[in-house]
């Protein structure tokens, strides 16, 4: 996945328009981190973090 793909993504997800390019590079770079780290693949790495970010953003439409 290439960084615009992602960033395509995080806004269907709910990501504010003007941060998701810079919250697509901080994914990509964490997902890496996360891989080596867990010794898992960078795809469990970024399932697991875009899930957490719907989470948050789901959380913050509701008001939580």
């Amino acid at each position: 996945m290439n960084l615009e793909q992602l960033a395509a993504g995080l806004a269907a997800l709910g990501c504010p328009a003007d941060k998701c390019a810079e919250m697509a590079g901080q994914l990509d770079k964490r997902a890496k981190q996360m891989a080596e780290e867990r010794k898992q693949t960078y795809d469990q790495s970024m399932v697991y973090l875009l899930g957490l970010m719907k989470q948050g953003w789901a959380a913050k439409e509701r008001g939580i």
